[in-house]
């Protein structure tokens, strides 16, 4: 993929990722997957190479880069076959609420493991009856003298059962207006009442899903994140970094199945020319590739938005960037398996599993349809239906 808008410190930590991913690759994810096992060894390798915490403050551990960095250390995984999906999670959403909201005690409580990989954070917002309206979350957080009291549930956590603690979004009532607004809480795994159940899912990944219950919760006072009235900017301050990062993951699976595809249209040979010969093979991976492409572009604006500062215009790429790599990664997923015809769903050729995987991107963190809700109303101006 063209690289020719990346600074060369970008080119070469693209370059040094891949040689990493390259290393491992899709057998090394699938062999552990199929143990039920984690992809320990690439994450400890990774974080020894700076490669985990590279969008974290520099005093802290971090690299001092941005998002930026961070999304080309995940496609870059992704593109070799082996993308780290809790970096969505730990440094990117949890690390970024923490490194711009956090107090001094918890920024050195927790970004210097985030950084080097020795520890780990999930982020719970989901909930069962919530969806992607996040106007409805139920989990609540009241006061009982100097602590938090949290009772809730939430649904389709990621990596709960490796993390330290989780980053839970609640609500607390505000005393003015009666209103909930949304609280940011870290939540140790291992705290009284935090209860977890495994949600099995088709989906080849070592990272595991899990429903949450908060039972009377009890936290101390520095559990919570940030300011009590700062409300939604802490939450999206954590929300646009997970869709530029989830389209960097859908950007990575789409190169690697498309550059499978590629490979095997080169030389299957079942006429006297190669079947990547026939403009009815070649040209939608071509096109595959121009959307994958395209996707990209918007994903590095949306990263340049962020890190600049620009909180509300990287709201927009950001979901704009998220819409248009989960659209491309499923259409280069399904060309790559139709290019393979029946090899394509072996196991030996191990692209059918993207199949469910690549469809995690248009539904995860938000659908597509509130992707385009959220355009139509704040891009476009078009009235609510909701």
């Amino acid at each position: 993929m063209s690289t020719v808008l990346e600074t060369e410190e970008h080119q070469a930590l693209r370059a040094a990722v891949a040689a990493l991913g390259k290393r491992y690759g899709r057998a090394y994810l699938t062999r552990v997957v199929g143990a039920g096992g984690h992809l320990d060894e690439l994450w400890t390798e990774a974080a020894k190479l700076g490669y985990l915490g590279v969008n974290l403050p520099e005093e802290y551990g971090g690299g001092g880069g941005g998002i930026a960095e961070l999304s080309i250390v995940l496609e870059e995984l992704g593109a070799a076959g082996s993308p780290l999906l809790m970096m969505v999670v730990s440094p990117a959403i949890c690390g970024t609420v923490i490194a711009r909201f956090g107090t001094e005690e918890q920024k050195r409580a927790w970004l210097p493991g985030l950084a080097d990989g020795s520890r780990t954070m999930a982020f719970g917002i989901t909930e069962p009856d919530a969806g992607s309206n996040s106007h409805r979350i139920t989990t609540t957080a009241r006061k009982d003298g100097g602590d938090w009291i949290l009772n809730g549930r939430k649904v389709f956590i990621s990596g709960v059962d490796i993390a330290d603690a989780t980053l839970i979004v609640g609500r607390t009532q505000d005393a003015r207006s009666g209103r909930l607004k949304p609280c940011l809480f870290i939540v140790p795994r291992e705290a009284p009442g935090f209860g977890r159940s495994h949600i099995p899912m088709e989906l080849a990944a070592a990272e595991k899903q899990f429903e949450l219950t908060l039972d009377d919760v009890r936290l101390p006072a520095d559990a919570l994140v940030g300011d009590e009235d700062a409300g939604l900017l802490q939450l999206f301050a954590g929300l646009n970094p997970e869709r530029i990062m989830t389209a960097a993951f859908a950007l990575g699976m789409g190169r690697y199945a498309l550059d499978r595809a590629v490979d095997y249209a080169r030389t299957r040979q079942v006429w006297k020319e190669p079947i990547g010969a026939h403009q009815a093979v070649a040209h939608p991976l071509a096109q595959a590739h121009i959307e994958l492409e395209l996707a990209r572009l918007m994903m590095q604006k949306a990263a340049h938005l962020y890190d600049a500062g620009d909180d509300l215009a990287a709201g927009e790429a950001a979901n704009m960037a998220k819409y248009a790599a989960g659209e491309a990664c499923v259409r280069a997923v399904d060309q790559a398996v139709h290019t393979l015809g029946g090899n394509g769903l072996t196991q030996e050729y191990g692209l059918a599993s993207l199949i469910t995987a690549a469809r995690v991107a248009r539904i995860a963190p938000v659908s597509r349809e509130m992707i385009l809700n959220f355009v139509s109303h704040q891009t476009l101006g078009l009235p609510k239906s909701y």
